[in-house]
């Protein structure tokens, strides 16, 4: 009766062991569930991202306004009939240089 008392103890430890420590453990589960979320959320925003770039592509190739506005904030430039004015901020300048 001892003996199978010890035995079932000793049987219990080591079941218990793997759950906790072995391969396949509850650490392990825990930190791979972590991983599965890391991967979801950075899926999302590269899949946001993704979308926002389709959009671009979507505009610069049917539109002309997606492309003028590139050329303007980009590039400067301006429309034939177009008046460029250009503001200068004296203010800014002499309190970034003191």
């Amino acid at each position: 009766m001892r003996i199978s008392t010890a035995l079932f103890v000793l049987l219990l430890v080591l079941l218990q062991y793997r759950l906790w420590f072995g391969n396949g453990s509850m650490t392990e589960v825990h930190h791979l569930e972590k991983q599965i979320s890391q991967v979801k959320e950075d899926n999302q925003k590269l899949k946001e991202r993704n979308l926002s770039l389709t959009a671009e592509v979507y505009d610069l190739k049917q539109g002309q306004e997606a492309i003028e506005e590139r050329a303007r904030s980009e590039m400067g430039m301006i429309k034939y009939d177009e008046t460029f004015y250009q503001i200068i901020d004296y203010s800014g300048s002499q309190a970034n240089s003191n």
